[in-house]
C-alpha cells in the first residue's frame, strides 16, 4: 500500500511538470486572431508551437518566458500566437485555405516542440527557431525581425556580426 501511495505521488509530480500551455500572463491568441491583429496593427507575428507533454516547452515557459522584460518586449511588439502542434482545431491561412493546427505544424516542419516561428504581419514566414531558447536568444531574434535585417541577411549572418 505504501508503494502505491509513493507511485501515485510521483506520477502526480511528473504530470504537473510536463504541461505545456502558453506562458502565463502573455496575451497569446489562436492563429486566426493573431493574423487579424497583426494585419490591423502592422506588428510581426510570433508563433509558439507547443504541445501537451512537452517538457522543453514547460522548461522554456518557466526559465525564459518568466522574464518580465521579455514579456513586455514581446507583448508590446508582436501579435502572439500559440499553436498546439497536435491539435485538430481549424484555422485559416492568409490565402484563405482552412487547415488544422497540426497541418500548419507539418507545413512549417514543427516536428519537435517547442518551435518558434516569426512571420510578417501578412503571415509570410521570416524564420523559425526550434528548441529551448534563452531570454538573450529572443532579444537577438527581436532585433533581427523588428530591425528588418531579415530582408538583407540570414539570421546566422546577423548573429555572426555581433561577435
Amino acid at each position: 500500500m505504501k508503494l502505491i501511495k509513493i507511485m501515485l505521488a510521483a506520477s502526480c509530480l511528473w504530470a504537473g511538470t510536463v504541461l505545456a500551455d502558453p506562458p502565463k500572463g502573455y496575451p497569446f491568441v489562436n492563429f486566426d486572431a493573431g493574423l487579424k491583429a497583426a494585419k490591423a496593427s502592422g506588428k510581426p507575428i510570433f508563433v509558439y508551437f507547443g504541445r501537451y507533454g512537452c517538457a522543453w516547452c514547460d522548461h522554456t515557459n518557466k526559465q525564459t518566458f518568466s522574464d518580465a522584460g521579455l514579456k513586455k518586449l514581446y507583448s508590446d511588439h508582436y501579435a502572439l500566437v500559440y499553436v498546439d502542434a497536435e491539435s485538430g482545431k481549424r484555422l485559416t491561412l492568409p490565402s484563405g485555405e482552412r487547415i488544422t493546427e497540426a497541418e500548419l505544424g507539418a507545413r512549417l516542419q514543427a516536428f519537435a516542440t517547442p518551435l518558434f516561428v516569426y512571420m510578417t504581419p501578412q503571415g509570410e514566414k521570416i524564420f523559425q527557431a526550434p528548441g529551448f531558447k534563452t531570454v538573450k536568444d529572443f532579444q537577438d531574434y527581436d532585433r533581427y525581425v523588428r530591425g528588418g535585417h531579415y530582408k538583407q541577411k540570414t539570421l546566422l549572418e546577423f548573429l555572426g556580426e555581433k561577435s
